[in-house]
């Protein structure tokens, strides 16, 4: 099996820093320490924190979204449960929270080409849950879209405060009956 390029490597230490302290909880020395590379190598990648913050938002997002699917193939319901389980991997199994639910939280303070690509995962994701939600014949799919991806930053954000993954489970339980399983 051979090692991730740098770039991926990067990547994934700033990732994973950011999904636990946000924005400002990286920099290049710390990446550069933790993988083993001078602070120069980061920057002959990503030329500013803007840049790697703006890459990071974007591969998240793209990567969240493949990992669900095409919202058009397969049952309503069991593509809403994929949803679900996604962020309760990223919370119980991870034991991180969602990057761009942090970013968002912070977004008044970051750069705009890291806050242009975090409203794109958002944008993304209400388009995709809103289809899932049009397919089921929800009545107004762009609001059950909203509210599950509300419920589900929320819970993530409660369970991780009380230090209780019990109570994402809690919080989004309502989510299910969003959309019974026919």
């Amino acid at each position: 099996m051979s090692q991730p390029d740098t770039v991926t490597r990067i990547l994934d230490s700033a990732e994973r820093l950011a999904r636990q302290g946000g924005y400002n909880a990286f920099s290049f020395r710390q990446i550069a320490a933790e993988i083993g590379v001078k602070p120069a190598s980061i920057h002959y990648h990503f030329a500013t924190k803007e840049d790697l913050g703006a890459a990071l938002a974007e591969r998240y997002a793209d990567r969240f979204l493949k990992a669900l699917g095409d919202p058009e193939e397969g049952d309503p319901p069991q593509l809403l449960l994929r949803y679900i389980d996604a962020y309760r991997a990223a919370l119980v199994t991870d034991e991180l929270m969602c990057l761009c639910g942090m970013f968002g939280a912070e977004i008044g303070s970051l750069p705009e080409v890291v806050a242009r690509q975090t409203r794109g995962f958002f944008e993304r994701n209400l388009v995709w849950l809103g289809r899932v939600f049009a397919r089921a014949n929800r009545a107004e799919p762009d609001n059950c879209a909203a509210r599950t991806i509300a419920t589900l930053e929320g819970g993530m954000i409660l369970a991780r405060a009380m230090g209780d993954m019990a109570l994402f489970d809690k919080s989004v339980r309502a989510l299910s009956a969003e959309m019974p399983v026919a």
